[in-house]
């Protein structure tokens, strides 16, 4: 059982400092030496756990469109505040961002033109976008004039930019980035019956999960998949 705790402890490191190595150098100059470096293990460690560099980014990969799954969740399709939870989900999602490699090596990931991967994470953002609108709408919470595909694309597109610009400066990750865009955006895009009632600073209502992270190693179900995530994500 030890045995097989370190195996994942090693794991889980290897992802995390490729993760870091990738969000810093990009995939085409980044190196599996590296890699080993950051982590602190042998090039025969990492090759029992991946084949290669491409194996590693799409752990990378999966393991980033696990946490913005477990930070989304599933759309209630009766939720009674929708538009609050998307504001909430976005500032989760940004501050997310700031302190989690893994995730941020997983959005960066899908910008690199070196990468071919398998998972759009962007398209997940957006899609659950257009689903809690979705709900919005036949709730009767948005704006009559709204373009249902304009707001989706106007939303994805801001927290986007977001992301980009954090690289660089943390301050775009932050609620004081993430705030004035709502407040700008949401007299345009709700109802005026429920507009009072939106806290564009966050109510809270979708609270990151700080000391969980889901790894796709790990099968036997929902709470079985959520670990530790302070050693990976930083957050």
């Amino acid at each position: 059982m030890a045995k097989q705790d370190r195996a994942v402890r090693t794991r889980r490191e290897l992802i995390r400092s490729a993760a870091e190595v990738f969000d810093r150098a990009g995939f085409a100059d980044s190196s599996v030496t590296q890699i080993c470096a950051r982590a602190g293990v042998s090039h025969g460690a990492l090759h029992f756990h991946f084949g290669n560099k491409r194996a590693l980014g799409e752990a990378v990969e999966s393991a980033a469109a696990q946490t913005l799954l477990y930070i989304t969740g599933n759309v209630p399709l009766r939720h009674p505040a929708p538009l609050q939870l998307l504001v909430d989900t976005s500032h989760t999602l940004a501050q997310r961002l700031s302190c989690d490699p893994v995730l941020r090596a997983g959005f960066g990931l899908g910008s690199d033109a070196t990468w071919q991967g398998g998972v759009n994470l962007w398209q997940q953002w957006q899609d659950w976008v257009q689903l809690m609108l979705t709900v919005a709408r036949d709730q009767g919470s948005l704006a009559a004039d709204v373009v249902l595909d304009d707001a989706v694309s106007a939303i994805t597109a801001v927290i986007a930019g977001l992301e980009v610009l954090g690289r660089s400066d943390a301050h775009w990750h932050s609620r004081q980035a993430v705030t004035p865009f709502w407040r700008l955006m949401l007299p345009q895009l709700s109802a005026e019956t429920v507009r009072a009632q939106i806290d564009v600073t966050g109510s809270g209502a979708a609270p990151l999960r700080k000391r969980e992270w889901p790894m796709d190693e790990v099968r036997a179900g929902r709470k079985d998949m959520a670990r530790t995530c302070d050693a990976l994500s930083g957050c």
